[in-house]
């Protein structure tokens, strides 16, 4: 496990992100919290160090390439290393194609792609002078499925895999791995609130007839951040609970 790495995961007040934040952290690992809603962010960092934790919060927009060099700055500053990154922050604005406007497909690839492709660079700097890294993009399953009403949010997942696949063939050789994990449909306040007749139809379509948690996504980061998946690198690691195989 992770111990004594320092982990950067984007995307951490709530849901995933928060869950892979504090598993890296009970695997040992620094952390540093990286999110737009400052309550959000700073309040884990504040129960991460409650419980012994070194950890450091700062509040960004990854999109913002400016605030991506100020996070690694910051983030190098305080810890003089970066050996895990963990790609997670993501929005969607739904809509069907025929009236999604271009506001809303920029804004959707520019945080879930062009936010991974930042942090992914100025990582890359650090891990390939270190020689040691785990870059780990959060994907998910309709990036390979495709889902109505989600042309952009799908397009920038599928893009993940690509992004995950030509870093992966540039780093090997600097003892970087990337890797991408795509989860299925996970319990959010968005599930939670659909109606019980979409729940049904949903679990319908996957065998172990359940949502999955960000815990269980959580799990999946820590396994490719450890140091003995240090000869898996450019593979897209499904959760969904068998929806996609």
């Amino acid at each position: 496990m992770p111990k004594d790495k320092v982990a950067l995961v984007t995307g951490v007040s709530r849901g995933i992100g928060r869950a892979v934040v504090l598993a890296l952290a009970a695997a040992g690992a620094r952390i540093v919290a990286v999110g737009r809603n400052r309550e959000g962010t700073e309040s884990l960092v504040e129960e991460l160090k409650a419980q012994g934790t070194e950890a450091l919060a700062i509040v960004a927009d990854v999109s913002q390439a400016d605030d991506v060099e100020r996070v690694f700055s910051e983030a190098t500053a305080a810890f003089g290393r970066i050996d895990i990154l963990v790609n997670n922050a993501g929005i969607n604005r739904d809509g069907l194609l025929l009236r999604m406007k271009e506001e809303d497909w920029d804004a959707v690839l520019d945080v879930n792609l062009k936010g991974a492709f930042l942090c992914t660079r100025a990582a890359a700097k650090i891990m390939s002078k270190q020689r040691y890294g785990r870059i780990i993009n959060i994907s998910s399953v309709v990036g390979q499925m495709g889902n109505a009403g989600q042309a952009n949010y799908c397009a920038s997942k599928a893009g993940l895999f690509g992004l995950t696949k030509s870093n992966a063939r540039e780093l090997a050789r600097r003892n970087v791995t990337v890797n991408a994990v795509a989860p299925g449909f996970i319990v959010t306040e968005m599930t939670d609130s659909l109606p019980e007749k979409v729940k049904e139809e949903l679990l319908g379509q996957i065998p172990m007839e359940r949502f999955g948690t960000a815990e269980d996504v959580a799990a999946a980061v820590a396994f490719l951040a450890a140091e003995q998946t240090g000869y898996i690198t450019g593979q897209i690691l499904g959760v969904n609970g068998g929806m996609y195989m």
